[in-house]
């Protein structure tokens, strides 16, 4: 099903039109039809990173778990899905084009233009290529039609790394908010909708807080949706956050598990002060948000409950509402 056109992406196509494309109707059709094309139809994942990047020219695995001084840019290029005689392939990087270092969040932003966005920030223990496959993932799990774009912090992608990919997760809120800032000054473009896992919604929380104090109203009006999955965030820390940011914290969506094993572990390295992620929904919903309590679609003893949103069909459609709901 095709979503609605948005608002902003109708503007861009009438400024096109205005500067001498009246005539031109294959022009409209391909602005209108890139707006609404998904990842099956445009294979590219738009990329922002706060990670180095390997090599030049770029090479695999494109970029590693070293602090990058700059936000940087790149365009990956995707292989779908193939089915043979050996079985069924997943999504893949074929390329990455060369990044883009000076002006990267504007690079980001005009290769989104005219249309809505689907960013996502991954958590722990990801290394770049396991943060663009989720990415894939969810993006084709809720049918996603726009950009889809990913933002990925220098994680050592390590067991043992939780305490120094939380520090990268949080050296990074400048560069994120240097790129939400940027996308939402675009005149041509649609809504940013935001969905972050487990560590990055802790990012995502704190930067949400800067963008509300440096942006004000303007910026925080092109945010749509921002679905928070399994936050890694002390449930104190968590409702600070929510009131810094007033009546934007109606635009939070929290997907829950009181049985998420990994939040189990993160809270006993806390000194077992609770994460939001596995809160009581009551609690939660006191905050002012809402509430996703996915218990219930959590597997078997060995099934950590920590990623439904990326392998459960019914808490992706979470996420699809979310969206939905902020058109």
């Amino acid at each position: 099903m095709l979503f609605p056109l948005p608002r902003l992406a109708l503007m861009a196509i009438a400024a096109l039109t205005l500067s001498g494309c009246l005539g031109d109707e294959s022009a409209l059709t391909d602005a209108s039809l890139a707006s609404r094309a998904s990842l099956s139809n445009d294979p590219k994942l738009l990329v922002a990173t706060t990670r180095m990047p390997v090599g030049e020219p770029l090479r695999k695995p494109w970029f590693n778990s070293q602090r990058s001084p700059d936000l940087v840019f790149a365009e990956a290029r995707l292989t779908p899905p193939a089915n043979s005689l050996i079985g069924s392939s997943d999504w893949a990087i074929a390329s990455v084009e060369p990044p883009v270092r000076k002006g990267a969040a504007q690079a980001f932003a005009q290769a989104a233009f005219g249309r809505d966005l689907l960013l996502y920030i991954h958590g722990y223990r990801e290394s770049f290529e396991t943060a663009a496959t989720s990415t894939v993932h969810l993006s084709e799990g809720i049918k996603f039609r726009g950009a889809t774009g990913l933002f990925t912090w220098p994680s050592a992608g390590s067991t043992f790394s939780y305490v120094s990919d939380r520090e990268s997760a949080m050296w990074s809120r400048d560069a994120l908010e240097d790129l939400l800032t940027a996308i939402a000054k675009t005149p041509s473009g649609g809504r940013i909708h935001i969905v972050a896992h487990s560590m990055g919604t802790l990012l995502t929380l704190e930067t949400l807080r800067m963008l509300r104090g440096s942006g004000g109203d303007d910026a925080m009006s092109r945010i749509g949706a921002v679905v928070l999955a399994a936050p890694d965030i002390d449930i104190d820390l968590f409702a600070r956050g929510l009131e810094r940011l007033g009546t934007d914290a109606k635009k939070i969506t929290v997907i829950s598990s009181t049985n998420d094993r990994a939040l189990a572990v993160s809270s006993r390295l806390a000194g077992g002060i609770v994460r939001a992620g596995a809160a009581d929904r009551e609690r939660l919903e006191s905050l002012g948000v809402r509430v996703a309590d996915a218990t219930e679609f959590g597997g078997s003893f060995i099934n950590i409950n920590h990623d439904l949103f990326l392998s459960n069909p019914e808490v992706q459609q979470v996420v699809k509402r979310a969206i939905d709901r902020a058109d």
